[in-house]
């Protein structure tokens, strides 16, 4: 069980959180209170030591639409920039906290993601496409540019003349597509996304959490670090985790060439 929104659906079982888009009438469409929950949510997922991994998926036909064109065109003129700064303040709340946050997440995307929900895949650690699934950025169709962090990480998963391509003349990937860019990390048959993510989820919420917590935060640095800096962020990470009882743990399973109990310290 988990905490009850209006426009998402969270359960956790054992160590891993289920978190689904719920506004399939809307495609999954991002609005105000969509981006409110998601931050809540994933709040939650970050601060429970008993979540250790996270699958993200959408209820419906597809993943998420992206933003809530709709919710945006009802504002008035006046008060559409201060409805897209609250928007935008919610939604990147919380994949700053993807990012920052120890426990793995997994897109699993079905139908399509496009816009920011294309955006949320490309900041989450694995995606899951089904075979059918498709990708686009589409922000400029609008007349709009992207928020959601893809202009952080699209460039650095498929290279600035890619990210350009895929922002500007906004073509349809397949998930195949997607695939060998580098923005999907497996594709499955049609239907079969969620089982698979959460396999892999489960598997990894018995891992060793804080140790996925370090690779994700020394790849971030990676991206600004000179190299000896990066390799100081290296050994104080590989250092501190030396001290704590899954790498203990870690060291002595393999000594005893046994499987290892990890707590997620």
């Amino acid at each position: 069980m988990g905490p009850e929104y209006e426009n998402l659906l969270f359960q956790k079982t054992g160590g891993v959180a289920d978190v689904a888009f719920n506004r399939p009438a809307s495609a999954n469409a991002i609005n105000l209170d969509m981006a409110r929950d998601l931050c809540d949510a994933i709040r939650i997922c970050a601060e429970d030591p008993g979540i250790r991994a996270v699958v993200l998926r959408g209820e419906g036909s597809l993943f998420c639409a992206g933003g809530d064109l709709k919710a945006f065109g009802a504002q008035l003129p006046a008060q559409l920039p201060g409805y897209l700064e609250r928007v935008t303040h919610f939604l990147h709340r919380a994949v700053a906290t993807f990012t920052h946050m120890s426990s793995p997440i997994i897109a699993t995307v079905h139908g399509s993601a496009a816009g920011a929900g294309f955006s949320i895949a490309c900041a989450c650690d694995f995606v899951i496409a089904e075979k059918s699934a498709k990708f686009t950025m589409a922000y400029t169709k609008a007349a709009l540019t992207p928020d959601g962090s893809s202009t952080y990480f699209l460039p650095r998963i498929v290279g600035q003349r890619k990210a350009l391509e895929l922002a500007i003349l906004n073509p349809v990937l397949s998930a195949d597509e997607a695939y060998a860019l580098g923005i999907v990390t497996r594709v499955v048959p049609d239907g079969e996304a969620v089982a698979a993510a959460t396999a892999i989820a489960t598997e990894l919420a018995a891992g060793p959490t804080g140790a996925y917590g370090g690779v994700k935060r020394l790849l971030l640095a990676s991206a600004h670090n000179a190299l000896d800096t990066q390799m100081s962020r290296e050994a104080e990470w590989l250092i501190s985790r030396s001290r704590t009882k899954d790498a203990r743990e870690g060291i002595a399973a393999f000594i005893a060439k046994r499987a290892p109990k990890f707590s997620g310290d």
